[in-house]
């Protein structure tokens, strides 16, 4: 059986596919990532050190002892390497700082204010309700970043709304799911944090990067909307008795709106300025959340402490995924793995573009497997020199420090966008399924996302096609 595989693959490359393999093969057997990653890095850790003679002894100072007894400075040096990167990147504070301010807003009843007044002003319309919901996503996905909250918060407030109202189920779960996924695109967001890391990138480059895209893809949402709304209008019925629309209500939609609007400039106006870093601009966000949530009389101890919990239990997975995923691409990069696919992918096609294009495709596969998470940590290192490598005449306004990578970046999380809302792993779609009222069904959200993920592949292409629409913007917020 060796001998066959040796007369395609090397002894490098099996191994390194067998990794991989071996991770999907242990997540659909439902063990948890961190225990699959750290599982799979240890078992041919093992068979480098005792079956495979080419690397014998190589990779022992993985698994940090020899026969003659453990060497603790090897192992010393290894936490540091796994570990201490983690806590002392000061790039990655950012990240518990915006999960507790997404978490917060949650909590500060800004969000059921706004859904309440924008129902007074565009809920007579056709289809109102659907447009209060994506501008509501719109602006939460700018000041929360956090997926889960959105999702089930537009749920809880809107679906009721919308079911009362006869709107299509299909067109009602779609809506609100694919507006809850805007927070993971639009800054602040937790997914260009890891990727500012992973790809030691600027993350004010990527926050800058990121803006237009995000509009883009909510424009797209709001235009497909109003056009579905005039093509089918009784999937999205206007109710039968309005009230005239005054001064008053539009009063009332500018006082629920500016209070987030304020704390989004404070937070992207602040890194935009260059009065503060993306890590400090997090915590005048976490600051920002929790004095809304006091004017808004929902701070309590009970609040915080909660808040605060979920938090650490966020923050906690993914630095546990980090500690993980940096063991799996250490034995990887021992096997060679990350020059395996390198060499792979740069041999197979001649037009860079194309190469990204194959990239690309092959994480939007990736997003019915696996959490955007495992994607960003583990693909995103082994990709990087891949785009260096290549030719792509990205334009950087001659401000933008590798606007190749700040490109490829952006897209990649474009692409993640859909992850959220392609089976079996789509989380928006189960966060969504556990506040729906009764008749509303799994299969209903299903065909309900599939014209957004079909406009979100539609933005990917508009963004692969223009690319200054993520680098103009950082030229210009940081160029001198």
């Amino acid at each position: 059986m060796l001998s066959f595989i040796g007369q395609f693959l090397t002894l490098n490359e099996f191994a390194v596919l067998a990794m991989f393999l071996g991770f999907i093969w242990m997540l659909f057997r439902g063990i948890p990532v961190a225990m699959a990653l750290v599982g799979i890095s240890l078992v041919f850790v093992l068979i480098a050190e005792f079956f495979l003679d080419p690397f014998r002894g190589q990779l022992r100072d993985i698994i940090e002892f020899d026969r003659t007894g453990i060497n603790y400075q090897r192992l010393q040096a290894l936490s540091a390497r796994l570990f201490g990167n983690i806590v002392q990147n000061p790039v990655l504070v950012a990240l518990p700082m915006f999960i507790f301010m997404g978490l917060m807003l949650d909590q500060s009843g800004v969000a059921q204010r706004m859904m309440h007044a924008m129902q007074k002003l565009f809920g007579g319309l056709r289809g109102g309700l659907s447009l209060t919901v994506l501008l509501i996503g719109i602006i939460l996905a700018a000041s929360t970043g956090v997926i889960g909250a959105s999702v089930t918060l537009l749920g809880v407030m809107a679906l009721p709304a919308m079911m009362k109202q006869d709107y299509s189920k299909p067109i009602a779960t779609g809506t609100i799911a694919s507006a809850g996924t805007l927070g993971i695109l639009i800054p602040p967001s937790i997914m260009l944090v890891i990727m500012s890391d992973q790809l030691a990138i600027s993350l004010g480059d990527l926050f800058m990067g990121a803006l237009f895209p995000g509009l883009l893809l909510g424009a797209l949402y709001i235009i497909f909307i109003v056009i579905y709304g005039i093509i089918n209008p009784s999937a999205m019925p206007a109710p039968e008795r309005t009230e005239a629309v005054g001064w008053a209500e539009v009063k009332e939609v500018l006082l629920a709106v500016v209070p987030p609007m304020l704390l989004i400039l404070l937070v992207l106006g602040s890194i935009f300025a260059g009065y503060a870093t993306p890590t400090e601009a997090s915590g005048l966000g976490a600051m920002g959340a929790t004095l809304l949530a006091l004017a808004n009389g929902k701070l309590s101890f009970g609040v915080l402490r909660d808040v605060s919990r979920s938090t650490l239990n966020t923050a906690g997975y993914i630095v546990g995924i980090f500690l993980a995923a940096n063991f799996f691409a250490l034995v990887l990069r021992r096997y060679g793995g990350d020059e395996i696919v390198q060499n792979l992918v740069l041999s197979a096609f001649e037009d860079p573009y194309l190469t990204v294009a194959i990239i690309l495709f092959i994480v939007f596969l990736l997003g019915f497997l696996l959490d955007w998470i495992e994607i960003t940590i583990i693909i995103m290192p082994l990709m990087l020199p891949i785009i260096l490598a290549l030719d792509l005449a990205i334009p950087g306004f001659d401000q933008v420090r590798d606007p190749s990578v700040v490109w490829f970046a952006i897209l990649v999380a474009v692409t993640l966008q859909t992850s959220f809302l392609t089976p079996p792993v789509g989380f928006a779609l189960f966060y969504l399924k556990g506040v729906c009222p009764p008749g509303v069904s799994l299969s209903h959200i299903y065909k309900g996302v599939i014209p957004f993920v079909i406009l979100q592949l539609v933005g990917l292409f508009i963004v692969f096609e223009f690319p200054a629409l993520t680098t103009w913007l950082p030229s210009v917020a940081y160029g001198d």
